[in-house]
């Protein structure tokens, strides 16, 4: 408080992961991290391991701007439901709801997180929702952090050889800040859909 009072500029919170990660998020602990979009939805999928967690596939699914948004949503169902049978996670942290200045950004949104979401409940999964500044928060430290930061971040929580692509890079920090949500004493609770 004092530091605050003498005008030093204010400490950013440090990550909260460290071997607390817990195998909560499923019998193999493997989670599924979605950032649905619809022209770049990214996916990531991680297995809970000491002494970090591991990386089993990131990507983007991308559909060219030509493409009508009807082809684009069954691409993402098809895609991400193969990434679920190919991979089995038992849970998915999906990006939460935002509010978009414009309208019709926020209706293509919708639907791309719809045909993610039903990809993900056709194949049975438990779905949580965690909104974009709490994976940051848990990720890098700062609700505010640049998607730089948040790629950077993932590569070392990861240990990655090189930071991922910007969407893959938030759905993998999606399924960390689950893992971290899922530890013993979790900072908030986790919202199911």
């Amino acid at each position: 408080m004092q530091e605050r009072l003498g005008g030093a500029t204010p400490r950013r919170a440090s990550p909260v992961f460290s071997s607390a990660l817990s195998p909560v998020a499923g019998a193999d602990g493997i989670i599924l991290g979605v950032d649905p979009s619809l022209r770049g939805t990214g996916f990531g999928v991680i297995r809970l391991a000491k002494p970090h967690p591991l990386a089993l596939v990131h990507g983007t699914i991308t559909c060219p701007a030509g493409w009508e948004r009807s082809r684009c949503l069954v691409k993402i169902f098809r895609e991400l439901g193969e990434v679920i049978r190919k991979h089995r996670p038992t849970v998915c942290a999906i990006e939460g709801l935002f509010y978009a200045q414009n309208l019709q950004t926020a209706l293509i949104m919708g639907e791309a997180r719809g045909a993610a979401l039903a990809a993900i409940a056709d194949a049975g999964l438990e779905i949580f929702e965690i909104a974009p500044r709490k994976v940051k928060q848990a990720v890098v430290g700062y609700g505010a952090a640049q998607k730089s930061a948040v790629a950077k971040m993932v590569q070392r929580l990861l240990n990655l050889p090189k930071p991922p692509a910007s969407d893959a890079a938030d759905a993998l920090a999606l399924a960390l800040a689950h893992a971290q949500g899922n530890a013993r004493y979790p900072l908030t609770p986790l919202k199911r859909i």
